[in-house]
């Protein structure tokens, strides 16, 4: 187990456009050794997703699995998933206003307009093409890993500066509605 140092906001590595990863290199031992470390920072981080710049690794790669994390009770479940080279494309003009927070921002939550329905395509850890569509909040944890690729943190993303509070604030008085609004929208969307 290799857990890292994630990166926090104002990092150079962070704000700039991750590359992308040669499509003949992802098999590699260094690829795959990249891959293995940002599973297990992510996992004792507590986090829903991580892009490989926010452990100082400046490629176009990240990870999201969701299960029964304390940081994110309301989230819907996402097997893990390896995604190298993503591209995004939005299906829906419908957006959500998610309370986001982030392993590089730890201290902070703020709303955030994310699509609801996008097609993702990637290639993951065997190399392998996959394409898939994402709906509901899902969609959401997506595009909060992608943004890191481009340099973008969620903060970047408010609009509405008098969204933003700490995590404690969150969880104490915002938490229980903002479960209701996921809710409602897995309801409508699916994950």
């Amino acid at each position: 187990m290799s857990i890292k140092q994630v990166l926090q906001i104002g990092h150079p590595v962070l704000a700039a456009r991750a590359a992308e990863v040669d499509v003949d290199r992802i098999r590699s031992a260094e690829v795959q050794c990249w891959i293995d470390d940002m599973i297990d920072t992510m996992r004792d981080a507590n986090g829903a997703g991580i892009a490989a710049n926010q452990i100082g690794i400046p490629y176009r790669l990240f990870t999201i699995e969701v299960g029964n994390n304390p940081r994110y009770p309301y989230k819907p479940p996402i097997p893990l998933t390896v995604v190298i080279n993503p591209e995004i494309e939005f299906l829906s003009d419908e957006t959500f206003s998610s309370n986001e927070g982030c392993l590089s921002v730890p201290q902070i939550r703020g709303r955030v307009d994310r699509y609801v329905h996008i097609r993702v395509s990637y290639y993951d850890r065997n190399g392998e093409g996959q394409s898939s569509e994402v709906k509901g909040y899902s969609a959401c944890t997506w595009q909060h890993e992608y943004d890191h690729l481009d340099g973008i943190l969620f903060p970047h993303r408010v609009t509405d500066p008098t969204s933003f509070c700490s995590w404690s604030v969150f969880q104490e008085y915002q938490q229980a509605e903002f479960s209701d609004e996921v809710r409602n929208l897995v309801e409508k969307w699916g994950a």
